[in-house]
């Protein structure tokens, strides 16, 4: 009954990245199950497919083990033969203040989902990782061989998450890829979160009439990749089979500065608002760009959306 149902498990799939995937898993024909605890993902990101049958939503913390939630997906529809970890705790900040947590809502909610994986014999985990591992960089762009040398909790557990992929395939046989996001934006990332990206509280600030705060002199550059195109980099990953662990930058690998990025987010709002600059933040790194190479030549991938159409789409979603 099961096997010609393609399952997927999606974790952290109310949230911002993991609702536009879930969208293209849809899209593509898959049964989808959500698994979300809801501190940041919200219900309404699903709100357009209440009434497909193809997708169910639970609300679940993944560090508590994801095979009882399952177990009853199971026997309705048959083997979950894939999943998409993207539930995280996303703050940098954060994970300073508390590295026992981030520990846990990251690296121990990595390794329940692999335990799910090879005890279930998964043909497929796709696992949410960031531009953080890799710390300050020498040379740029950044290329999937550097060196990484993480500068905080979050971007340590996110390596050390990498690494329980890289095991799981090559002892276990189970196909993983990991996807290294570099500053993902788009319609549905809430800007009241404090985990929020600078686009988000940008486009929210200019959209109330707001000056723009730029800490330091803005100069600082960061690689910004539209949502839609990392969720289809997402979806495309997930539903090959193939995967031995290894990292693939997710950018556009175009460089951008927040002072190029403040002026486009005042033109894209068509209002008049001033641009402020504060004290630079303690251990900011200053220039991140992804090389793109390995993912354009191993799945085609490529960030077709330019800054600008990805601003204007982000800044109607918020209005």
């Amino acid at each position: 009954m099961g096997e010609s149902k393609n399952i997927v498990a999606v974790t952290g799939g109310a949230g911002f990245i993991g609702s536009h995937t879930v969208d293209k898993l849809l899209d593509a024909g898959c049964h989808v199950v959500v698994l979300d605890n809801f501190s940041t993902g919200k219900m309404e990101n699903l709100s357009k497919h209440k009434e497909n049958q193809k997708l169910k939503v639970l609300t679940v913390d993944v560090t508590d083990g994801v095979f009882a939630p399952l177990s009853d997906i199971e026997k309705e529809w048959g083997p979950v033969q894939r999943m998409v970890h993207l539930a995280a705790q996303t703050s940098v900040v954060h994970s300073i203040e508390n590295p026992i947590n981030d520990v846990r809502q990251n690296f121990v909610a990595t390794t329940c989902v692999m335990e799910y994986a090879r005890r279930k014999k998964l043909k497929k985990v796709v696992f949410s990782s960031s531009a953080a591992v890799y710390g300050d960089v020498e040379t740029l762009p950044v290329n999937e061989t550097d060196a990484c040398t993480p500068m905080s909790p979050y971007g340590v557990d996110k390596l050390g998450s990498e690494f329980m992929l890289q095991y799981h395939s090559m002892v276990h046989g189970i196909g993983t890829s990991v996807c290294r996001f570099f500053n993902v934006y788009g319609p549905r990332q809430d800007p009241k979160s404090p985990y929020s990206g600078v686009i988000s509280i940008f486009v929210d600030r200019a959209l109330e009439g707001k000056k723009l705060v730029i800490f330091g002199d803005g100069e600082q550059t960061r690689d910004f990749v539209y949502v839609g195109d990392v969720s289809r980099a997402v979806t495309e990953l997930c539903l090959s089979n193939e995967g031995n662990g290894t990292p693939y930058n997710i950018g556009t690998g175009k460089e951008t500065s927040v002072n190029t990025l403040a002026k486009t987010v005042i033109e894209c709002c068509g209002k008049d608002i001033a641009i402020e600059h504060a004290d630079s933040r303690d251990g900011e790194i200053l220039r991140s760009v992804a090389n793109v190479d390995k993912a354009r030549k191993s799945f085609s991938f490529e960030a077709k959306t330019p800054l600008d159409v990805g601003l204007s789409a982000t800044v109607d979603s918020l209005r």
